[in-house]
């Protein structure tokens, strides 16, 4: 396969998906605070809130079409683009993706209508419970994609069907229920809040700024800082449980993330550091230039005792360490039962052909034997299996920064803004105004450790991105990713454009 092709198309994906992400989280944070904002409406009669609640809809509503948009364009990358991918898993990937397509989406676009246009049409009740239903809608979509976003980190429920080649579900519940999609639902989800928070105190900040709509903006505040503030506690715990099940599912991840080359027991947790540039797996280089840990506390997040044992890429490249099924395979084992896998394969569909059904049942065996490595059989060397540890290490510790320092301006917002103090204190507003952009990289950057630490698989042990990418002209995808680069940049630019006028335009005065 042309490895060109192969890095633009992924870099063809990565681009549709960032940009689709940054949609996504302000929706579900937003839309979460909207809600609230009506239902104090509703709850007090009070008008300060409809008018509130009318103005952030407006900004969910911009954020939202926008979002629709690149999300479908999202969606038939994975034919175009990921043909095999599709062919292969197609079956148990596309059933999660229809029902968000069936049962969330057309939710969201029956109940997004009244919420908008049935303020003076419908009752007061029934305008609050579209807006929850708007609002359930978009958290339902998020739950069936991130179901099958799930499955490709941690696949389970299927069997591989040797005579069309497929992966084939045999579990539905086993697919929907996967306590990892549950987990990264969780995590995803929560962790939007913040992105809403922030853009939400960010904006009323502005205003405060201008010395306009001060009811309104202490309002928003305050009912943002509360959300934003329960968003990343709920985050840290869920990550949490994202960890340990990363640790299970997806070791060579978790060394990424932590730049740990060579594991052991009592393995300290990176605060800070610096990777040695050109570090490979198999030299003698440092890993770090300096770094900060924590002594022993990666092997107690990681199973729970300060003395557990967690493996590092060497480790897992060599293989030999206790696992409970026991020794840890090496990499170089599972490429070979991987190829063994393969192989028989290719004898099985010849034997059925010829209707020899002694060697296609000996071959079958064969396969069954060696089918959990079939994926390992596209490397060539170890280092295939090896994801890029500066772009995973780095970004997670950019998100776990930028989590902190979130919370902490949180709690300060909301004890200025309780004792109204933020009114008259404009550094802190400018701190509010100008964390907006690092909240997209704390959510962007979180995104990037979930999907570029599980290279290079496309589908965690089963098909490496090499295999399942279309048999395209490398030109051509060249081309469409500059169309796809130029059309987001366009949409972009006019939804800032949008949103900074209606901003500017304020709440609705009438």
């Amino acid at each position: 396969m042309d490895v060109s092709l192969i890095d633009w198309s992924r870099a063809q994906f990565a681009l549709t998906a960032m940009f689709h992400w940054m949609f996504v989280p302000l929706t579900l944070g937003l839309g979460l605070i909207m809600a609230i904002m009506e239902s104090l409406y509703y709850r007090t009669k009070k008008e300060k809130w409809k008018r509130t609640a009318k103005f952030w809809m407006k900004i969910f509503g911009i954020n939202f079409a926008v979002g629709v948009a690149t999300g479908i364009i999202l969606e038939f990358e994975f034919g175009a683009n990921w043909s095999n991918y599709s062919w292969f898993v197609g079956d148990i990937f596309g059933a999660p993706l229809a029902i968000e397509g069936i049962f969330a989406f057309f939710m969201e676009a029956t109940f997004i209508a009244v919420m908008y246009f049935g303020w003076e049409k419908v009752s007061k009740g029934f305008h609050l419970a579209s807006t929850w239903l708007t609002v359930g809608g978009a958290t339902l979509s998020a739950v069936w994609i991130l179901v099958a976003n799930a499955w490709m980190q941690f696949p389970v429920g299927m069997d591989f069907n040797p005579d069309t080649v497929r992966n084939e579900m045999t579990d539905f519940w086993a697919v929907a229920l996967s306590p990892v999609a549950w987990t990264k639902f969780l995590h995803t989800v929560i962790s939007s809040w913040m992105l809403g928070a922030a853009v939400v105190i960010g904006i009323s900040s502005w205003f405060l700024l201008k010395k306009r709509e001060m009811i309104f903006s202490l309002d928003s505040i305050r009912v943002a800082s509360v959300v934003g503030i329960a968003g990343i506690i709920i985050s840290v715990i869920s990550g949490d449980t994202s960890a340990n099940q990363i640790a299970e599912k997806q070791p060579m991840k978790l060394a990424a993330m932590e730049g740990l080359y060579e594991g052991g027991n009592g393995v300290g947790l990176v605060g800070i550091g610096v990777l040695t540039p050109e570090k490979q797996y198999n030299d003698t280089k440092d890993p770090f230039i300096f770094n900060i840990s924590i002594p022993n506390m990666l092997s107690f997040l990681v199973t729970r005792d300060f003395n557990g044992y967690v493996p590092g890429i060497n480790d897992l490249v060599a293989g030999g360490y206790d696992t409970p099924n026991g020794p840890a395979p090496s990499i170089e084992d599972r490429i070979a039962q991987g190829k063994a896998a393969q192989n028989a394969l290719t004898e099985y569909r010849n034997a059925k052909k010829e209707n020899n059904e002694t060697v296609a049942t000996e071959a079958l065996q064969v396969l069954d034997k060696n089918i959990a490595s079939f994926g390992y059989g596209y490397f060539n060397s170890p280092a295939d299996a090896i994801p890029p540890v500066p772009l995973v290490f780095y970004s997670f510790r950019v998100m776990v920064i930028l989590a902190g320092f979130f919370f902490l301006l949180f709690i300060v917002v909301w004890w200025y803004s309780y004792k109204r103090k933020i009114v008259n204190t404009q550094w802190l507003q400018y701190v509010c105004l100008w964390s907006i952009p690092l909240a997209y990289i704390c959510s962007q950057a979180g995104w990037i450790v979930a999907e570029v630490g599980r290279q290079p698989w496309a589908i965690q042990d089963i098909l490496p991105v090499q295999a399942a990418v279309s048999n395209l002209e490398t030109s051509s995808v060249q081309v469409t990713f500059f169309l796809f680069l130029a059309l987001f940049s366009t949409l972009l630019i006019a939804e800032l454009s949008i949103l900074v006028k209606q901003i500017k335009i304020g709440p609705d005065n009438h």
